[in-house]
């Protein structure tokens, strides 16, 4: 488990007022189609901020899943695409420990204050890097969201380790600066 989320999980108690098993009890009394109605019905219903609310549904939907699972079914059938994530996510830890990584059923979500960055196994010969780069101009390589829509700015397509150069790590640095 990434040191963040573990002490996310840790704080929840504290921050919450309830502990994630507590919180796993009461989403499993509601049916909600969406991940976001989940969410809204935490922050709307018991105040819970939007980054717990957003890492209790989370780690509630799939409660025979670890956050390695998660990733692991990702990558199934993708396993060209696998050391490009990690070294993904190596860069990203040296970003700073301010950042929670959030893995999904299909996707993983990079958080700071907010989301800033969203890795997803596109196809099985590509990752969709996502970000939230708030006014920056497209090119051919910084594309708009696409298929991201509105939860991502722009999308880059990676499909080598060699991709992850200068230039997307100055992207990734710049959306990391701006999810404060």
């Amino acid at each position: 488990m990434e040191k963040a989320l573990k002490t996310m999980i840790d704080n929840m108690p504290e921050k919450t007022g309830k502990s994630l098993e507590q919180w796993k009890v009461i989403l499993d009394k509601k049916s909600f189609v969406k991940h976001s109605e989940a969410v809204k019905f935490l922050k709307t219903e018991y105040q819970v901020t939007h980054g717990f609310a957003n890492t209790i549904v989370t780690l509630s939907k799939d409660k025979n899943n670890s956050e390695e699972d998660l990733v692991k079914t990702q990558y199934q059938n993708k396993a060209e695409l696998f050391p490009i994530y990690e070294a993904l996510i190596s860069y990203l830890k040296t970003l700073g420990s301010d950042i929670t990584i959030t893995p999904k059923k299909s996707s993983v979500s990079i958080i700071r204050k907010r989301q800033f960055l969203l890795i997803k196994p596109a196809t099985k010969t590509r990752i969709d890097l996502g970000f939230k780069l708030k006014d920056k101009l497209t090119t051919n390589r910084l594309e708009s969201s696409g298929p991201f829509g509105s939860m991502c700015t722009h999308r880059v397509k990676i499909s080598s380790i060699e991709e992850i150069d200068g230039e997307l790590k100055d992207w990734i640095k710049e959306a990391y600066s701006k999810s404060v």
